[in-house]
């Protein structure tokens, strides 16, 4: 299941600015045109939209750009040094193996304290506008189900300002260590919703058995799957064919499963990315990941224009594997728009779709799609004219409203 809240509150918000129309001269966009409304919010949903009432009781939102609330889509919540010291990544160690050695040493220190940690962190997302993430959680022998247990625990003291799904994750590897049979107790759990997996040819050294394994646990206890890999070259190509090949020949699996980093993509020529981009979408399994890899420039426009569905997210936030995670969608929003060239209004306001689960204020023709009464109330306020704008310039969130609760 789904960790989320239901909620009781009903108020309105004035003098909420929403975009309305993209502006053209000589058939070229050039800006957006937005005006200010009254917003009325009942329980988890907007119940009406109205012409705006300056002078009505309610919550100003002082001509604030409403948009869709963000999506941190791949996360680890559960492992975060966030709340401790300053600590940059070391130079040694950086190898997945000796990574996975390092772990064994620190997470049971780290377990003492990681349920306050995974609260900080997750108010952290919330200051930067994130109301919902898919995060992955360790479970191999050294942490068990504790890890599991401290996020759940967290989840819960936040008092339903945020939404969680899990990942079931073997960061030590299925067979690399003895994490088979918690891995089949931990996908039995109502609270977990996806089967992890990690690089299994070079940790597990076999593409087949570990696949094959995750695949059985998702189709028995109907979950999705979300797989680690990193690996590159060949078994990185093997491994998402055969995934591609296995998900086929199980369409119950079809839109539910997924590939974290996938940075084999990012070292394909453009013939091999678009076939691949075309089997991925066939198969109706995604790609999620962050920006920028590590020197990986993924081809995301390619993956959208073939079909594929593509989630952002932090990952490394503060922990031992990666420093420089922010913890701000909108930050990413604005490096995936350089990387690819997204500077014109039209391709900014596109790419802060892949911020919010795919709601974006104006549909390709510029007609309002978004908000509408009946939606669900995930929302934030921002610093900012329109959408382009609020990508471009990482336009500050002045306000988050997660299932109608306004959180600040």
């Amino acid at each position: 299941m789904r960790i989320q809240h239901t909620s009781p509150h009903r108020y309105s918000l004035k003098n909420v600015r929403l975009e309305t129309e993209f502006i053209r001269e000589n058939d070229e966009i050039v800006g957006t045109q937005t005006d200010l409304f009254t917003i009325d919010i009942a329980g988890t949903t907007i119940d009406r939209i109205r012409p705006n009432n300056p002078t009505a009781d309610a919550i100003d939102a002082k001509s604030c750009l409403l948009l869709p609330s963000f999506r941190d889509m791949h996360a680890h919540l559960d492992k975060t040094l966030f709340g401790l010291p300053w600590q940059a990544i070391t130079k040694s160690k950086r190898t997945v193996r000796d990574m996975i050695a390092m772990e064994q040493q620190l997470i049971p220190e780290l377990l003492k304290t990681s349920t306050e940690r995974a609260e900080k962190l997750i108010r952290f997302l919330q200051s930067y506008g994130t109301g919902f993430s898919r995060s992955h959680f360790n479970i191999e022998p050294t942490s068990g189900l504790t890890s599991l247990e401290h996020l759940l625990t967290a989840l819960e003291n936040i008092g339903g300002s945020f939404g969680a799904e899990l990942v079931a994750f073997p960061q030590h590897g299925i067979y690399y260590t003895d994490t088979a049979p918690l891995l089949a107790e931990a996908a039995k759990l109502p609270a977990v919703n996806f089967v992890g997996g990690l690089d299994p040819f070079s940790i597990d050294g076999s593409i087949e058995k570990p696949l094959d394994f995750i695949i059985q646990l998702a189709l028995e206890n109907n979950k999705g799957i979300d797989i680690h890999l990193h690996e590159t070259g060949e078994s990185g190509i093997r491994t998402m064919q055969y995934l591609v090949d296995r998900v086929l020949e199980n369409p119950e699996l079809q839109g539910r499963t997924f590939v974290s980093h996938a940075f084999v993509l990012a070292h394909l020529t453009p013939v091999e990315t678009q076939e691949i981009a075309e089997r991925l979408a066939a198969a109706q399994i995604g790609i999620a990941s962050s920006v920028p890899l590590r020197g990986h420039i993924m081809p995301i426009p390619t993956l959208l224009k073939y079909g594929v569905d593509v989630l952002i997210g932090n990952d490394n936030i503060q922990d031992h594997w990666g420093t420089f995670g922010s913890g701000n969608m909108l930050q990413k929003m604005q490096l995936i728009a350089e990387l690819y060239g997204s500077g014109n209004e039209y391709d900014l306001s596109r790419t802060l779709a892949l911020a919010t689960g795919g709601l974006i204020p104006l549909d390709s023709e510029g007609t309002q799609q978004w908000p509408k009464a009946g939606a669900a109330a995930d929302m934030i306020l921002v610093d900012a004219s329109c959408s382009a704008e609020a990508v471009s310039r990482i336009s500050p969130i002045r306000s988050l409203i997660y299932q109608g609760r306004l959180v600040f």
